[in-house]
C-alpha cells in the first residue's frame, strides 16, 4: 500500500535538492572521484524519471558501486566521510533513483552486505541531525522495494527498527508519523512482522500508546480498567481532525495500518497480544469511536484476524468486551466499503456461532478467566449460584478460585468495582458450598477479603463485609 510521504521529510528533502554543493571542489579534496561525481551528474542533470531511469538501467553495476561499494571500489559514501552536505545529497539521491527505479534496490544485493556503509549514519550525538532520519528512509525503501529477506537484511532490520521505535516515542506527531509509515513499508513479510513482534517494547509498545489515547485511556494506572468499567473518556476537537488527546486522524490511521500488518501472525501472537495490550477491548472501543469507514476498514480486519486465529480464548473476550452489540449497531449504518461489510459479517458469525453454544456458566467462566469482573447479570443471581458454585469450585481442579485469587491481589487503583465484585463472588461461593471454605482460605482468599474490608472505596468494605459475614455464619454453626 503506497502512502503520501510524511509533509516534514518531504520538505528537509527538498531543501537538500536546491542546496547547492560545490562539487568540483569536493572532486579536488578527494571527498568523491572523478567517476563519482560524473555519475551523481548524470542523474543530476536528468530531472524526469523516466531520464533517470534509462540512465541508471543502463549503468545498473556502476550506480550500484556508487552507493554501496565493492569490488575495491569504495562507496560515495566511504569516499565522502564526514561531508555532511554530500551524505545529505546523497541519501536524498538514493531515496529519489529507488522511487523512479525500483528495480534498483535489487541490484544493490549483488554485494554481500549494502547496508555496512550505512547503519553507522543512524548514530548521531546531534537531535537536529538529519542524516539518521534520510538513512532510515532510504533503507526503508531498499528492503520495502527489494523485498528482500537475505542474512544481511535480517542482521539490519533490528537496528532500523530500533532508531524507528525513537522517532515513534517522540512527542513531535510529525516524526512519529514518519516512524509508522516507515514501519508499515518494512512489514511486508512475515520474518519483519516476526522481528518487529520479537522488538515489541521497542516498537509496538508506543503505538499501542496512541491508540489508548485516542481510545481515551489516561495515562497511568491499568490501562484497560476505564474501558472494561466503560468509563473512559475521549476528548475530540472533532473526528475530521482528530480524537482523544489530540491523536490526529493521519497517524490514527498508519498506527491502525501498521497493527493489522501485524496482525497476519496472530495465529502465533493473537493471546500474547491480547495479554499484553488488552487489545480486544481496546479495538471494541476504537471501533466505537472510529470516525472514517477507511479507519472501521481496519479495525473490524484486525479484530478479525485475530479472533479467526484465537476462537478459544478471545472470542469469550469478544463478547465481553460487548463487541457483538456494537457489530449490530455499526450493520444498521450506511457502510459502503465491500472489505468492510466482508469483514463485518465474518467476524459476527464467529461471534454468533461461538454465543449460540455458552450458556451463563460458561460466560462467567471467561469472565474471571479474562482477568478483569464487571456487573454482569451471573454475579447477583442467587440462581445462578445455587446452581453453579460447586461447578465452579471444581471446574480445572479449583482454576475459577485460583483466578479470583490473582485478580484480587492487583490494586486496580483506576477500577475498585472488580473487587467488590469479586468480594461478591467469594461470599456466593461460601453460602452455597460451606463445606469447601478450605479450599477457598487454602488459596488466600478469606484473607485477601479480611484486608479489602479496611478498603477506602464504600462498595468494596460493604462486600467484603458481606463475605466474611457468611464466613463467620457458617464457623459459629460449626462450634
Amino acid at each position: 500500500m503506497s502512502l503520501d510521504p510524511p509533509t516534514y521529510l518531504a520538505s528537509l528533502q527538498s531543501n537538500i535538492r536546491q542546496r547547492p554543493i560545490p562539487w568540483d571542489g569536493a572532486v579536488r579534496a578527494g571527498t568523491l572521484t572523478e567517476d563519482q561525481y560524473a555519475k551523481i551528474r548524470a542523474v543530476d542533470k536528468a530531472k524526469k524519471p523516466e531520464q533517470r531511469k534509462e540512465i541508471v538501467e543502463g549503468d545498473i553495476e556502476g550506480y550500484r558501486l556508487l552507493f554501496v561499494g565493492g569490488s575495491g571500489k569504495p562507496s560515495v559514501v566511504e569516499t565522502a566521510g564526514k561531508h555532511a552536505n554530500v551524505i545529505q545529497y546523497i541519501l536524498v539521491l538514493l531515496a529519489d533513483l529507488l522511487d523512479a527505479v525500483p528495480s534498483f534496490a535489487k541490484a544493490l544485493f549483488n554485494d554481500a552486505d549494502p547496508y555496512r556503509n550505512f547503519l553507522p549514519l543512524l548514530s548521531s550525538n546531534n537531535a537536529e541531525d538529519p542524516i539518521p532520519l534520510l538513512t532510515s528512509h532510504a533503507l526503508t525503501n531498499v528492503m520495502a522495494l527489494a523485498r528482500d529477506e537475505s542474512k544481511s537484511t535480517n542482521q539490519a532490520l533490528p537496528t532500523i527498527l530500533t532508531y524507528l521505535s525513537g522517532l515513534a516515542k517522540s512527542s513531535d506527531a510529525g516524526l512519529q508519523d514518519i516512524a509508522v509509515q516507515e514501519y508499515s513499508s518494512l512489514l511486508f513479510g512475515q520474518l519483519a512482522r516476526q522481528q518487529f513482534w520479537n522488538q515489541r517494547n521497542e516498537t509496538l509498545a508506543p503505538l499501542i500508546k496512541i491508540l489508548q489515547t485516542a481510545a481515551g485511556i489516561g495515562n497511568g494506572g491499568n490501562s484497560s480498567a476505564s474501558l472494561w468499567s466503560g468509563n473512559a473518556s475521549v476528548r475530540s476537537t472533532g473526528f475530521e481532525g482528530s480524537l482523544g488527546g489530540g491523536v490526529g486522524l493521519q497517524l490514527l490511521y498508519h498506527v491502525l495500518l501498521v497493527v493489522w500488518q501485524v496482525s497476519f501472525e496472530s495465529a502465533e501472537i493473537g493471546d500474547d497480544l491480547n495479554d499484553e495490550y488488552d487489545i480486544i477491548i481496546l479495538y471494541t472501543q476504537l471501533l466505537r469511536l472510529s470516525p472514517k469507514e477507511k479507519t472501521t476498514r481496519l479495525i473490524v480486519s484486525t479484530l478479525y484476524n485475530l479472533l479467526e486465529k484465537n476462537q478459544k480464548s478471545l472470542l469469550p473476550t469478544a463478547v465481553l468486551a460487548r463487541l457483538p452489540a456494537l457489530l449490530e449497531n455499526l450493520s444498521s449504518r450506511h457502510l459502503t466499503d465491500p472489505d468492510l461489510l466482508e469483514d463485518l459479517e465474518s467476524v459476527k458469525t464467529l461471534l454468533e456461532e461461538y454465543t449460540k453454544t455458552k450458556t451463563t456458566f460458561d460466560e462467567y467462566v471467561a469472565e474471571v478467566r479474562s482477568g478483569h469482573l464487571r456487573w454482569s447479570p451471573p454475579h447477583r443471581s442467587q440462581v445462578f449460584w445455587a446452581e453453579n458454585a460447586r461447578k465452579i469450585l471444581e471446574l480445572e481442579n479449583g482454576e475459577i478460585p485460583r483466578k479470583l485469587a490473582e485478580i484480587m491481589q492487583q490494586p486496580w487503583e483506576n477500577d475498585k468495582q472488580v473487587l467488590a465484585i469479586a468480594c461478591n463472588d467469594i461470599g456466593n461461593l461460601v453460602k452455597e458450598v460451606p463445606e469447601r471454605r478450605y479450599q477457598l482460605e487454602k488459596v488466600g482468599l478469606k484473607r485477601r477479603v479480611m484486608e479489602l474490608m479496611q478498603s477506602e472505596d464504600e462498595n468494596v468494605r460493604w462486600e467484603s463485609l458481606r463475605a466474611l459475614g457468611g464466613w463467620l455464619k457458617y464457623s459459629f454453626e460449626e462450634m
